[in-house]
């Protein structure tokens, strides 16, 4: 773990040298972003010019939910997008094949390689603002519990967010075009940025036991909120774990199948 942590630090490192090369890249990124923040940000401005109520949830409780998935965005941006978009290129272009005689994960290699510092910049910090907001607007205690749950929370979205979203990625493993399969994702990924009682109860079910997206933005805030317990906190966690596990049984029957884009 400890090989695997510094390396991770290497590739960071190596990221930000790169991106400081080019800093008016850097900054247009940063500008990019924001541009679609603002957009993303026109359902607040509904949410509260509506007083719109959720399940009772009040608009400022409805920030914890929007909050929580702009965060999330935001680590999806920056750790993860690059890199899964880059998958299905090793693969056309035979990069995978260099990447096989390292001596890692080949999984951690080509999914976790590119760390992109500016895009979530703006994601981050206006999610987290968000939150704030919406914690003290709901009266939630601040206390060690509370914030060590949301975290932990936070951290089964991140794990819930890689295993999702790289299943198109391994789907080049099979398939020449998966492009219609991560534009399915990415539109299943927006329409979580509420609570999931806005769907009815089969769509619940869905995204919670079967294709667990909902997890992701709900239940964060649900946890402060006082609508999920520990017992709940703790299976989420498991849970996540064992998709994480599903995941990685399902690349390596797809790298045992890969055939050289040299032979």
């Amino acid at each position: 773990m400890r090989k695997y942590v510094t390396l991770y630090g290497m590739f960071i490192k190596n990221c930000l040298i790169a991106q400081m090369e080019f800093r008016s890249n850097f900054m247009m990124s940063l500008l990019v972003e924001s541009v679609y923040l603002l957009a993303k940000l026109l359902y607040v401005l509904v949410v509260f010019r509506t007083d719109l109520h959720v399940d009772g949830i009040p608009p400022e409780g409805l920030l914890l939910f929007l909050g929580m998935h702009t965060v999330v965005t935001g680590i999806y941006m920056g750790m993860f997008f690059t890199n899964f978009t880059n998958i299905s290129e090793y693969i056309k272009d035979g990069r995978l094949d260099l990447m096989l005689t390292k001596p890692v994960s080949l999984q951690f290699m080509a999914s976790l390689r590119y760390v992109d510092l500016a895009l979530p910049i703006p994601d981050i910090v206006v999610g987290l603002v968000m939150i704030g907001i919406g914690w003290h607007a709901m009266d939630i205690p601040l206390t060690l519990l509370q914030l060590g749950g949301f975290m932990l929370l936070l951290l089964v979205a991140v794990v819930i967010t890689y295993c999702l979203m790289i299943i198109p990625a391994l789907l080049s493993f099979w398939f020449v075009q998966t492009g219609s399969a991560s534009e399915m994702a990415h539109s299943a990924w927006d329409a979580n940025n509420f609570p999931m009682a806005i769907y009815p109860t089969w769509i619940r079910r869905i995204g919670t036991f079967v294709i667990p997206l909902f997890l992701i933005t709900n239940f964060g805030p649900m946890f402060l909120l006082g609508q999920l317990d520990w017992l709940h906190v703790g299976l989420a966690l498991v849970g996540s774990l064992l998709l994480l596990s599903i995941i990685r049984l399902i690349w390596k029957q797809a790298v045992r199948g890969y055939s050289s884009a040299s032979s």
